[in-house]
């Protein structure tokens, strides 16, 4: 296998890039930087003991910078807060220590524990640090001019050092004035916090990064706004935080029981604190709750003397705690250090970590979303203001020039396909026309519509009124389904079930009520339509009983849209019922191989497939991550996609099992069109830049000996990354006067605009593609990335394939943002997260998690698919 033999060499572009569609000027929030190939950068590496943390490190290399200047021959150096010190000039001595000393408040070690030294009176003491600094290595930036101009080697890698240590420099400034968190800085200068609810607050601020491009190097500024837990005590912040303890202020007897101790635990884990009725720069994390409540906990003296911790306060510091029924904070992971939850604050410029409600989803949305032209204005700011990447000095030091005005570039505007739609329709074909390249189903059928004989409906919850408009949905989906091309059945197989909300409270019961439903139906239902008087997390439960337990495709919907029944929800509920159960929406009239004759052929099938794994959220420091899987099965139309899901080791991001979840698919469309695919097309989301190679080596060979097993196969594979996550944003040219194509200077940049020049990468073969139509904030265009490239694409080959399956997303008459196969892997992996999140499997290995572990422990599996769910796209 070359793969493994000869060392990878990531796919280069295959001309200078597509000349297809019509051209658009664009702005995009890349900031050109110049840079001195000459200037030598000073690579230190910094020891400073005892470890502080990093605020404090970047007030001791502050410090340290301005009394010893000399020593540091006049250079003011760039610091990442950690290990890596960068200087413009060689400093006297390769080798050098310092002792700084920074005042920090302390007490009088005269108790017996060391946690509730701040409850005494403070002396100002010096603290002092060494400092170890030593030279690492002299970058130059002739290399990465060498790169950037394509001169030298094609297969030259990216010279990171210099990169980086520039990437260091630009954030120096920002660093000293903002909050950093990943690689985004925030900033209450950037329009103050708000408040959010359930003791989060949202920041505005920026993302920046430092990016190699074919117009040389540029700054990637975007605006970000992300959650923090709010800085207040940590008694009003459980009270915003958890339902259950909204009254506590007025209930100061009030215990913690059973899963309430849990929650409340769950809350605090990890958060950093401090004892809010004195100054201190002494900060704890929280690592757990006592067992005890606060007027049951003792302790032992340095003389072995048992104490009471409530008599201990009252004696000391003369202060009676209040919440005696509560547990403490508990600060340690070994030894006993307890801090009573009344006395301690919630240090501020933490990253929320926790999953944020609907609610606060919402709110922080709101403030992120921000039309084309505000943003744009945001970002300007950002690049002229105070806090931004051009406030310092560091620039000029290391002879850096930073444009302050965008990167204007063209980008081209693709044509939409035309369109097939189904045989009974007066309309049979057309020509997506509207500027958001939308297009109705009004007079026209589905590409293929499906009959749902046999069906039934369950009702969780709704009021005596709700559940009588159940009859006139029945009617009015069934005649919306008509319309559209579907047979459902006016009369489901028993008449609807109307259960109570408790029931997803119980999976038992929940299991036995829908195997009964089942079984009431003869074992034969085509679909069941579940609807729901509110979301509820038993939907999970639902999901996984009915199609892995009892194999039936299932339908949610909320009795709140019952309510309107407009004519637009119940063809987007058709539309996805006909998916789900083997139908589908829409076709190519010009299939792919007339479109791109040179490669395709009608009799040379091919596959399209696609990949994502989920994680768990941040807090979850245990549960599995789900990959999942998908392929086309049908060819030329390739718009109906078979899933594979798997478990997998927590937060692992190659996918384990790719080979066999291949091979699987391999087989599948073997057995739909009696021949193996002529071309793999492989589609692989969620993938960082820092992964390409790892994943494109390992993932490669998985997929190539998944080929292996069947004698003699060796197909060639195109292996394209698809990414959302990323901060380029395109805007159009407002100042361009022949700009016709824009009568609305503060719309989103039309679908099928591509940008594949200046931005992009210097070498390989990527390209920004906006396919969708942006109705809120500004679009974000999908970046692709191929890796690896044996089909030979041209530019426009690609472009023009990826933007045509766009249109066929079995779920909405309009293009998606992202090429189906990697949204079907998307969702498919999502459902594979939901079957993990409730099943009672999991509930065990949970209680085991305060356990800390040094290895995650090995995935729990997936339940098994109802094999005749296994052929349908159930997870539409």
């Amino acid at each position: 296998m070359s793969a493994t033999t000869q060392s990878l060499v990531v796919a280069r572009r295959p001309d200078s890039g597509g000349v297809e569609g019509s051209v658009i000027t664009l702005l995009a929030n890349h900031f050109p930087v110049q840079f001195d190939s000459s200037q030598r950068i000073f690579h230190y590496n910094v020891e400073i003991s005892p470890n502080p943390s990093r605020e404090v490190a970047r007030m001791i290399k502050q410090k340290l910078v301005k009394e010893n200047s000399a020593v540091l021959s006049g250079a003011l150096p760039a610091y990442d807060g950690r290990k890596s010190l960068y200087s413009p000039v060689e400093f006297q001595k390769d080798r050098l220590e310092f002792y700084v000393s920074l005042p920090i408040p302390t007490t009088k070690s005269s108790l017996p524990f060391g946690e509730f030294n701040f409850l005494q009176e403070k002396h100002q003491q010096l603290k002092l640090f060494r400092i170890n600094i030593k030279l690492v290595s002299k970058l130059d930036g002739k290399e990465l001019s060498r790169y950037l101009s394509k001169e030298g080697d094609d297969w030259i890698p990216l010279p990171q050092d210099y990169l980086h240590a520039l990437d260091v420099v630009l954030r120096e400034s920002p660093m000293e004035r903002c909050l950093p968190v990943g690689r985004s800085l925030y900033s209450s200068s950037m329009g103050g916090t708000k408040e959010i609810g359930g003791g989060a607050v949202a920041l505005r601020g920026f993302f920046q990064s430092l990016r190699p491009t074919q117009q040389g190097l540029a700054l990637n500024v975007d605006f970000s706004v992300t959650a923090f837990h709010e800085s207040i005590g940590v008694i009003p912040y459980l009270q915003k935080r958890l339902e259950f303890l909204r009254d506590l202020p007025q209930r100061k007897k009030r215990s913690l029981v059973g899963e309430e101790r849990k929650e409340v635990e769950k809350a605090l884990k990890n958060i950093r604190i401090f004892v809010c009725h004195r100054e201190t720069v002494q900060r704890y994390r929280v690592f757990g709750l006592t067992e005890e409540a606060t007027e049951n906990l003792w302790f032992s003296d340095r003389d072995g003397k048992n104490l009471r911790l409530l008599n201990y306060f009252k004696d000391h510091y003369n202060y009676d705690i209040q919440f005696r029924n509560l547990p403490c904070l508990q600060i340690s992971r070994s030894k006993p250090c307890y801090l009573p939850m009344e006395l301690c604050m919630i240090c501020e410029g933490q990253k929320f970590l926790g999953k944020l409600s609907d609610d606060q989803t919402a709110r922080i949305l709101k403030m992120g979303c921000q039309r084309p032209k505000e943003r744009k204005a945001i970002i300007d700011g950002v690049m002229r203001g105070s806090v931004g990447p051009t406030s310092g000095s560091q620039g000029r030091e290391f002879k850096l020039h930073i444009s302050r005005e965008m990167t204007r570039l063209s980008g081209r505007i693709l044509q939409p396909p035309k369109l097939r739609l189904g045989d009974g329709g007066h309309v049979r074909d057309l020509i997506p026309s509207r500027h958001d390249c939308q297009w109705n189903l009004l007079d026209s059928h589905v590409f293929e519509g499906t009959r749902i004989q046999r069906w039934a409906l369950i009702s969780f919850g709704g009021t005596l009124d709700q559940k009588s408009s159940i009859p006139k949905f029945i009617n009015q989906l069934s005649q919306r389904c008509e319309q559209l091309g579907i047979f459902l059945n006016k009369n489901t197989m028993i008449k609807p079930q109307y259960e109570p909300t408790q029931v997803l409270n119980n999976v038992s019961l929940l299991e036995s009520k829908l195997k009964k439903i089942h079984s009431a139906a003869s074992n034969n239902l085509q679909l069941l339509i579940c609807v729901m008087e509110k979301k509820h997390k038993g939907y999970a439960d639902l999901k996984r009983i009915a199609e892995t337990s009892v194999g039936v495709v299932t339908q949610c919907c909320l009795y709140l849209n019952l309510g309107k029944l407009s004519s637009q929800f119940l063809a987007n509920l058709a539309l996805k019922i006909n998916a789900k159960v083997g139908g589908c929406t829409v076709a190519l009239y010009n299939s792919l191989p007339s479109q791109i004759p040179r490669l395709l052929r009608s009799n040379e099938p091919v596959i399209f497939m696609g990949a994502d794994v989920t994680h768990p959220h941040p807090l979850d420091d245990i549960s599995p991550s789900v990959a999942a899987v998908v392929g086309s099965m049908n060819w030329p139309a390739a718009n109906k996609y078979v899933s594979r899901m798997r478990s997998q080791t927590h937060r692992q991001e190659i996918i384990q099992d790719l080979g066999e979840m291949v091979k699987e698919l391999l087989d599948d469309f073997y057995q739909e069109l009696n021949e193996l695919p002529k071309r793999i097309i492989f589609f692989r989301d969620g993938v960082s830049e820092t992964q390409f190679y790892k994943v494109l080596k390992e993932e490669l060979q998985a997929i190539r000996e998944a080929c292996s097993r069947f004698p003699g196969y060796r197909p060639p594979i195109t292996f394209a990354v698809v990414q959302k996550r990323h901060h380029t944003r395109l805007f159009p040219n407002e100042t361009d006067p022949s700009s016709t194509q824009n009568q609305f200077s503060d719309e989103n940049i039309p679908p099928g605009t591509v940008v594949d020049t200046v931005i992009t990468h210097p070498r390989e073969f990527d390209f920004y593609l906006c396919s969708h139509w942006g109705v809120k904030g500004t679009s974000r265009p999908t970046h692709y990335h191929v890796l690896w490239d044996e089909n030979q694409f041209t530019s426009d080959e690609l472009q023009k394939l990826v933007y045509n399956l766009c249109y066929t997303f079995v779920r909405c008459t309009k293009p998606v943002s992202l090429v189906p196969p990697a949204y079907y892997a998307h969702l498919a992996a999502y459902r594979g997260r939901l079957y993990l999140e409730r099943s009672e499997c999991m509930a065990s290995i949970r209680n085991a998690s305060t356990i800390s572990r040094a290895a995650p422990p090995k995935a729990a599996p997936l339940p098994k698919l109802s094999e005749n769910l296994k052929k349908l796209m159930f997870y539409c």
